[in-house]
Order: structure tokens, then C-alpha cells, then sequence
């Protein structure tokens, strides 16, 4: 009997051991991720200065990278559902490792614009990895914990960008922060290969996939009373990443536009930043801890104080408080909704639903910045812009109440209290 009992100790004790892990390991990979995500933006000036590009040409290298996170995101989900979480995150990994060190090699803009389109390809393929690695290492009373411990690194990885970026002196160091990005996961590919473990849920599933067949992506999303939680979950997603990424893209003009240094703006992009950390991992953990509906709700209700208060804020201070604020609810948020996604599915197709939504979300990525920019062009004030990114976040957090409703009537994997 105490032989017994030793055995599922030590066994208990070594899927502890494992977990914990998976997710260190998860979140190293979410902190270069980020890192990544940023530097385009922080080797922006130098880059262009080199290359003699046009600030319309910038805004193409901008997008290259977002571009190829959406079919990178989608693509990368699916085939975890087919060949493994840990063999697609490791090829997702090795691609956008190689192609930002291939950035630092480049001699035009073309040349620029395929490193940076291949890049976001294994960026956006990273992250559904991410989440259904961290959702299914975790007890199913600490997978939102778990999901924004890990996501928690894409913001701090974005602050560590902003300081390599300051740091550089010489018009050519615009390459530092590539190198980084780019040794960084390629040192990371033998660490993740002998330590990081399948997923124990994946594997059981797919011997019931054996026998079974492949669930195609219709059955994944739409049917077996998922529809109507797949179509919520991602008007949700899609509204919280139009505001958040307008903000990451435009907050540092809108407080130059108040009159602010460049210095002073680049304390509140920090601010923003920091916010986001903390709250990628104090909102998910507040939901293992009260539920999903009223950590939803406090989440939404945050963001809009938030936005209300960086639209009337005016000095530095002021900006800063409504930076950390916003940073600390949107970038928050944006964890809570990955941990909601990871319990919407069932293991056997989580990677595919995770990366639809992810996928679905990118396309926010891409019509926030863009959508601010037009509307910047025809006169609108960084104030009012930011007031009317409100009513959208209202439909987000109804959306995700709808998801949430969804687990209350039909259950969902891990169930908790919702």
C-alpha cells in the first residue's frame, strides 16, 4: 500500500514538474514572439534611412510581418491538430528564428518585405501552439492562469525591443534587435526538443482520431453545437484586437500629438507595455478564481474606463496612468479570451479552434492601425478616435458573454465556474 501511495506521489509530482515546464518554456517562446512582433517598429527609422524608403513603403513592411500571422495562425492550429502541438511549435519556431536573422541579410526592399512575410508566417503559427500546449499542461482549474503566465511574455518580450532599440547608437544597429530575435529561438529548438513534452490529452486523442477519422474543419468550428460559440468567440476577438492594435500602433503619435516629447511618449508605450504583463496574468488568474462572467465583465468595464481615461488625459502623467491602464485591461483581456478559446474546444480539434480565432483575430491586427490611419488622414482627433473605439469593445464583451453562456449550457472541456 505505501509503495502504492509513493508511486502517485512521485508520478503526481513529476506531471507537476512537467507542466511547469511546458509553460516556462511556452512563455520563453511568447517573450521572443513579442520581441519579434516589435522590432520592425523599433528598426523602422534606421531601416528606412538605409534603404531610402518612402514612408508608404514602411507601411508595407509593416504589414508584410501582420500579413503572414493570419494564414500562419490558421495553418498552424490545424496542423497541430494533425501532427502534435510541440513538432509544429518547434518548425513554427525554427521559421520565424531563421527568416529574422534573414532580415538582418537584406538589400532591398523586396528582399525585405519576403523575410518579414515568412517571418509572420511562423510567428502566427507559434501562437495556437502556445495556447493548446499551456490550456492542456494545466489542471482545468489553472488553465486561464497558465495561458496568461504564458502570454505575459508577449508584452514584456515587446519592452525588451524598445531597449535594444534605445540602446543602439550607429545607423546600422537596426540589425541588433533581428539578431536577437533571431539566435534567440534557434538557441530555444534544443531546449524545446529535449525538454518540452507532447501534450498527454493530445496524445490519448489521437488514438480515438485512430479510429475514428481527422474531425475536417467544418465539424471542428461549426457543428456538434459549436457554432454558435465559434462565431461569438471571434466577433470577440476581432473587436478587442482592432482597439488594441490601434493603440500599439498610434499611441506613441498620439502623444506626440498633445504636445509631449519623444521621450515622454516612449515612457508611456512603456507603461503600456508593462500594464499588459502584469495583467495577462493577474485578469487570467482572477478568472480561475471567480468565474468567467464576472471576470469577462470586470475585464470589459476595465477596458472602457481605461479608454475614457487616455482620450481625456493630457500631460504626462495623466498619458502614462491611461497607458498603463489600457495596456493593463486590452493586453490582459486579449489572455483572458486565449484561455476562453482554449476551453471552448475539445482537445481532439482545440488547435484548429485556436487558431481560426487567433487567425480571425490577426485580421484585427491588420484593420486597426489601418482603419486609425485613414480616419487620422480626414481629420480626426486621437481623443475622439479613442472615445469611439468604446461602443466596439461593448460588442466584444457581449460576444464573449456569449461564449461563456455557451459553456454554461452545454458544458465545455475543463469545465469550471463560469
Amino acid at each position: 500500500m505505501t509503495s502504492r501511495i509513493s508511486s502517485a506521489n512521485g508520478g503526481h509530482s513529476a506531471s507537476a514538474t512537467s507542466s511547469k515546464a511546458t509553460i516556462g518554456l511556452c512563455l520563453a517562446i511568447a517573450l521572443l514572439e513579442g520581441l519579434d512582433l516589435q522590432s520592425a517598429g523599433v528598426a523602422g527609422p534606421r531601416m528606412a534611412k538605409e534603404f531610402s524608403l518612402a514612408v508608404a513603403q514602411m507601411g508595407w513592411a509593416f504589414s508584410a510581418g501582420a500579413i503572414g500571422l493570419l494564414p500562419g495562425a490558421a495553418l498552424g492550429g490545424r496542423l497541430a491538430d494533425r501532427f502534435g502541438r510541440k513538432r509544429v511549435l518547434m518548425g513554427s519556431v525554427a521559421l520565424f528564428g531563421l527568416f529574422s536573422l534573414a532580415t538582418t541579410l537584406v538589400w532591398s526592399f523586396e528582399s525585405l518585405l519576403i523575410a518579414r512575410l515568412l517571418t509572420g508566417l511562423g510567428l502566427g503559427a507559434a501562437m495556437p501552439n502556445l495556447i493548446a500546449l499551456c490550456s492542456e499542461a494545466a489542471g482545468p482549474q489553472q488553465r486561464s492562469t497558465a495561458v496568461g503566465a504564458m502570454y505575459c511574455g508577449m508584452p514584456f518580450g515587446a519592452a525588451i525591443a524598445a531597449v535594444i532599440g534605445m540602446l543602439g547608437a550607429s545607423p546600422a544597429s537596426w540589425r541588433d534587435v533581428f539578431y536577437v530575435g533571431g539566435l534567440g529561438p534557434i538557441v530555444m529548438l534544443p531546449l524545446l526538443g529535449m525538454f518540452l513534452r507532447e501534450s498527454q490529452q493530445f496524445v490519448a486523442a489521437q488514438a480515438s482520431k485512430v479510429r475514428e477519422g481527422m474531425p475536417g474543419v467544418t465539424d471542428a468550428l461549426w457543428r456538434h453545437g459549436r457554432a454558435r460559440t465559434t462565431l461569438a468567440l471571434w466577433v470577440s476577438y476581432l473587436g478587442t484586437l482592432i482597439v488594441l492594435y490601434f493603440l500599439m500602433n498610434w499611441l506613441p503619435s498620439m502623444v506626440l500629438s498633445r504636445g509631449l516629447t519623444r521621450v515622454q511618449s516612449n515612457i508611456v508605450l512603456m507603461m503600456f507595455n508593462l500594464g499588459g504583463g502584469i495583467g495577462a496574468v493577474a485578469i487570467a488568474t482572477l478568472m480561475d478564481r471567480l468565474g468567467r462572467r464576472r471576470t469577462v465583465i470586470g475585464m470589459y468595464v476595465g477596458i472602457a474606463l481605461a479608454l475614457a481615461a487616455l482620450a481625456h488625459a493630457s500631460g504626462a502623467a495623466s498619458m502614462a496612468c491611461g497607458g498603463l491602464l489600457c495596456g493593463l485591461f486590452l493586453v490582459g483581456g486579449q489572455s483572458v479570451l486565449y484561455a476562453l478559446a482554449g476551453h471552448a474546444y475539445p482537445t481532439e480539434v482545440r488547435g484548429t479552434g485556436v487558431g481560426a480565432a487567433v487567425a480571425v483575430g490577426r485580421l484585427g491586427s491588420i484593420l486597426g492601425p489601418l482603419v486609425a490611419g485613414q480616419l487620422f488622414a480626414l481629420g480626426q482627433s486621437a481623443s475622439m478616435l479613442v472615445a469611439s473605439s468604446i461602443p466596439l469593445c461593448v460588442i466584444a464583451a457581449l460576444a464573449a458573454l456569449t461564449v461563456v453562456g455557451g459553456f454554461a449550457r452545454h458544458g465545455a472541456p475543463g469545465a469550471q465556474r463560469v
